[in-house]
């Protein structure tokens, strides 16, 4: 439960980290990320001494691809998250993570083939009532939050497909991502508009720090998964847009009209709905499996 709460007060924390990497421009920052969270998880799967699954991995045809999608839907997510918290729509961002889970479903049902339980039904089309009141208020499809939840969907999808662990999933996916980003950096620096060594120590330790930064809550999060219940891990998911929510309307002092509040509302409602049903099932299935088990 610790390990499960300190990942999601971290990814919550994220929008204070992110802004004082600042004068670099987010796409810089993103290819940081990659470049020096390879760096730590490469340290990690030798401490860890998991080459072995990493070798095994490579050998397996479909969770390699499975991983490639991964790796290319949790940059865009990465990509997007950074471009938002540093300019000024950290309450998008955490739109985005408050309707993720409700994506999720919609996901299951269209891809998987899954059946919805009536509840289910009724918190999606809550779900989807508040993206055209927040689209009305804003003026323009919330991409940002569509495109984080969507991508963190997709990304939970095939890894969840890939049955790989979290170790070896991320170094693969930084592995297969950081030619492209050290290419970039490198670019960068020859046409003289490269941050890292130009705005001091703390700036380089803060941009090599974003590795850390980025496994870290990451294994809690994967220690956290195997030692709780999936429902009381799903709840505490909540905490995360929370936290972001909170920061956005107080320290970074973003507006917040009568309809947006209406269409966060709404995902708030639908969130709810979501969460009591999902519990009382759980405990249906429970009660179900011991009466089966007693007989």
């Amino acid at each position: 439960m610790l390990l499960g709460l300190l990942a999601y007060l971290l990814w919550g924390g994220f929008p204070l980290y992110w802004p004082l990497l600042e004068p670099s421009a987010p796409v810089e920052i993103l290819a940081h990320r990659i470049v020096w969270s390879l760096v730590v998880m490469g340290a990690l799967v030798l401490v860890l001494r998991r080459t072995t699954q990493l070798r095994v991995l490579l050998q397996d045809r479909r969770k390699v691809l499975l991983l490639v999608l991964a790796a290319v839907t949790i940059t865009s997510n990465w990509g997007t998250y950074i471009y938002g918290v540093t300019n000024d729509r950290v309450v998008e961002t955490s739109l985005g993570y408050f309707i993720n889970p409700l994506v999720t479903v919609l996901m299951g049902v269209l891809i998987l083939g899954e059946r919805l339980r009536p509840a289910q039904w009724t918190a999606l089309g809550i779900g989807f009532l508040a993206v055209v009141v927040l689209t009305l208020d804003y003026g323009r499809l919330p991409v940002i939050a569509l495109v984080l939840a969507f991508s963190f969907g997709t990304y939970g999808l095939a890894k969840k497909s890939a049955g790989v662990g979290t170790v070896e999933s991320l170094t693969f996916e930084t592995a297969l991502l950081t030619p492209i980003a050290a290419g970039y950096l490198l670019w960068l620096g020859s046409a003289g508009e490269a941050h890292f060594a130009g705005e001091g120590g703390g700036h380089v330790a803060l941009l090599v720090a974003s590795g850390v930064v980025t496994a870290v809550p990451l294994l809690c999060f994967g220690a956290a998964a195997t030692r709780i219940p999936m429902t009381t891990l799903g709840l505490l998911q909540y905490l995360t847009p929370v936290i972001q929510f909170v920061l956005g309307i107080t320290l970074f002092a973003e507006h917040m009209p009568p309809g947006r509040w209406a269409g966060f509302a709404l995902v708030w409602l639908a969130l709810v709905i979501f969460s009591v049903e999902a519990v009382r099932h759980h405990r249906r299935t429970l009660a179900l499996a011991a009466e089966a088990s007693a007989l």
